[in-house]
């Protein structure tokens, strides 16, 4: 029985064995099958796969929108440029360190500039800061002592990017890039960019030794081209890099890497030009070979701003100004003078169109984009010379005589003179501390009796002072309000000026003086030249107001123009205008009147004895003008104020040139401009440098 039982056990046991011996071979064979499946017939293909397991979103840079004439021709477009980029790899920080002190090197020769936003100079070590709150920020975000040195802060710095370098100038060279990586952050799928419109010579250099710079991938990418070079910088603007502190404010909109609009027209439609983003899918081997790409969203390029200035026009008035600021100083004139910088304004008398607008210096836009160097920077920066300053709206100046007609207009609407009274001007004023006349100050007498016309065309002070008396400086500040005069214009520029106007403030005393100085266009009076410009415009098409602007259209990159009220309020947002600041208004002047004022203007450049006679008397267009010159410390600005043609006027152009001295001495800037805009040629006009004005202001 047992044995029986034994042997039973025994055959069940190797029926098992059996039965688990065939299953494993079984599974071993099913294995060896897959195996070969995978490595043999699918092999290729899933290793295929296998290496695009890593993948990294891309952004498409959107182009900047076009910014155009009102003749579409363009003055800042985009070109296709090359960045400069770098992924996180694996290599050690000497390496990396050395990888970027490389790079500098084959940029610096080439003449390429690299994103450095780090604020501290070295020769000596110093913060870029000039704001110590700036530099105390900057320091606990960076975890140093706030109450470091910037010599201190330096070394700190060497030391956390780990830095080996002895030279100061290599090691801030390290220091400025790894400062950069720290700030935009990067991975093995987010790269950091480094450099922006690097030229072609480097783009062969850094592929040519591609091996030497782990990391670094080339771009394509659009890229701001101010095509005219320094042409209406004041009003365009120019852009750069995004600041740590925009960027946080707007890290919905915008990447720490992103340009923005920085001033002018780039600034205040910067909404409208920077476009939107599109995004590409890149997919990687894990050694960082790309295996395939394809867009996810297409970008679209900015909109098109269209401006109501006119390029040649506008080259005409910057060349103009320019070549007349220099006859100034070389004596040109006779006495060499030192006149530094101007400004000019042409505008629509009808609708308030700009239709140039120049600063004298100005500056080259394209010097910013990729980041501009130091010491272009610093000439930018100049005190003295101040090139990034738009003084035809950011300053204000005393306008001198070319304010008369705003006493002129006051005097008659209100009927304190007529247009046939005359003053006898004897060149000492009989009142209020006895003021002379700029005639007898000179020439040892007055200008005699003298209607408005005459006191305009001979810019008698001894009638204007008298108008002053009679109405009292409440009625002419009224109507210099009506102009215009001491607010804002509204033009889509940011950091324009309202002026001053001079008028009774409570608590300051006003003087029966104060009064005379400022009928004349003295005292507390001080505007921009936009501002004479409009109230110019306004005088010459009869007292009717008019909205300055340089914006004609804006155009979306599908065609479809934007609407007007839209871009109105965005603009008025962005630059803090309220409709209510304005105090302009129509003045309705009465015909008999201005025909008397603008008489008066005529004879200043068409009759003998106008103070701008000789630079229009062989003009074939009929100006109306007056000339201008007011005290500024030491120093004596010149003006001169005009609109043509006289019957049916269609421009004013007012021209201003800091220490000018003579008005007269820069009527002819505004000769050439009337001469381009009716298409005549200014080189055959004559001119006589005879019996040249003095300046007429008050002594």
């Amino acid at each position: 029985m047992s044995k029986i039982n034994s042997g039973n056990e025994l055959g069940k046991i190797k029926f098992r064995y059996n039965v688990l011996t065939t299953m494993v071979y079984i599974v071993g064979i099913v294995l060896l099958c897959s195996l070969f499946n995978l490595q043999i017939i699918h092999g290729e293909e899933y290793r295929e796969k296998s290496n695009t397991r890593l993948t990294r979103e891309s952004t498409l840079q959107a182009a900047r929108g076009d910014i155009t004439d009102s003749s579409g021709n363009k003055l800042a477009t985009t070109k296709i440029g090359f960045s400069l980029e770098m992924y996180k790899t694996k290599i050690d920080t000497k390496t990396l360190n050395n990888t970027l002190l490389n790079i500098t090197k084959i940029l610096d020769a080439n003449g390429d500039t690299y994103n450095d936003s780090l604020p501290i100079a070295i020769n000596p070590i110093r913060f870029t800061y000039e704001d110590e709150e700036k530099q105390k920020t900057f320091k606990t975000e960076n975890k140093i002592d706030e109450n470091a040195t910037a010599e201190e802060t330096f070394y700190k710095l060497k030391e956390k990017y780990e830095i080996e370098n002895s030279d100061e100038t290599e090691v801030r060279k390290i220091m400025g890039l790894r400062y950069e990586i720290a700030l935009q952050g990067y991975s093995s799928t987010k790269t950091v960019k480094l450099a922006d419109n690097i030229s072609s010579l480097s783009v062969n250099q850094l592929n040519e030794q591609g091996d030497k710079f782990p990391g670094i991938t080339i771009s394509q990418e659009p890229i701001r081209d101010y095509i005219r070079g320094s042409l209406a910088s004041h009003i365009l603007g120019y852009i750069n890099r995004i600041s740590s502190e925009e960027y946080n404010a707007n890290k919905d909109i915008y990447d720490s890497s992103d340009i923005i609009g920085r001033a002018g027209v780039e600034s205040v439609f910067e909404d409208y030009l920077r476009g939107k983003k599109g995004t590409k899918q890149i997919d990687m081997a894990v050694d960082g070979t790309i295996t395939g790409e394809y867009i996810e969203e297409e970008a679209v390029a900015g909109s098109t701003v269209v401006l109501t200035i006119d390029a040649n026009l506008q080259k005409v008035a910057e060349d103009s100004l320019k070549s007349n600021i220099e006859k100034i100083v070389n004596g040109g004139f006779g006495k060499k003078e030192d006149a530094r910088a101007g400004a000019v304004v042409v505008m629509n008398v009808h609708t308030g169109e700009l239709l140039a607008l120049a600063s004298y210096p100005d500056f080259d836009p394209n010097a910013f984009v990729g980041g501009i160097s130091n010491e272009q920077w610093q000439v930018y920066r100049d005190e003295t010379l101040k090139p990034m300053l738009n003084r035809a709206i950011q300053e204000h100046y005393s306008p001198g005589s070319i304010f008369k007609m705003v006493t002129a207009t006051a005097a008659l609407e209100t009927g304190t003179t007529t247009t046939t009274e005359r003053i006898n001007d004897t060149g000492v004023y009989p009142r209020w501390g006895n003021p002379k006349c700029w005639y007898y100050s000179d020439y040892g007498s007055g200008h005699g009796w003298l209607n408005v016309s005459g006191a305009i065309k001979h810019s008698c002070n001894y009638f204007f002072y008298e108008m002053g008396y009679r109405m009292g400086i409440d009625t002419i500040s009224e109507y210099a309000k009506a102009y215009g005069l001491g607010s804002k214009t509204g033009i889509e520029l940011p950091s324009e000026t309202a002026g001053i106007l001079a008028q009774k403030k409570e608590g300051v005393t006003w003087n029966p003086g104060d009064t005379l100085s400022a009928a004349i266009g003295q005292m507390d009076n001080s505007f921009s030249v936009l501002q004479m410009t409009k109230y110019i415009s306004m005088l010459a098409n009869g007292g009717k107001n008019i909205d300055v602007t340089l914006l004609k259209t804006i155009i979306d990159a599908e065609g479809n123009e934007i609407p007007r009220d839209e871009i109105e309020k965005t603009v008025n947002e962005k630059l803090g205008i309220k409709e209510e600041d304005s105090t302009s208004k129509d003045i309705n002047i009465k015909e008999e009147n201005l025909a008397a004022i603008l008489e008066g203007m005529k004879s200043v450049t068409t009759e003998t004895g106008g103070t701008a006679y000789s630079i229009f008397k062989n003009f074939d267009i009929e100006v109306g003008g007056k000339t201008g010159s007011a005290e500024a410390g030491k120093n004596t600005n010149a003006w001169f104020a005009g609109f043509a043609p006289f019957d049916d006027p269609e421009i004013a152009v007012v021209v201003f040139v800091e220490n000018g001295v003579h008005g007269y001495y820069t009527a002819e800037v505004v000769r050439d401009i009337v001469a381009e805009y009716f298409g005549m040629n200014s080189n055959e006009v004559e001119e006589s440098q005879q019996a040249l004005p003095t300046t007429e202001i008050q002594n």
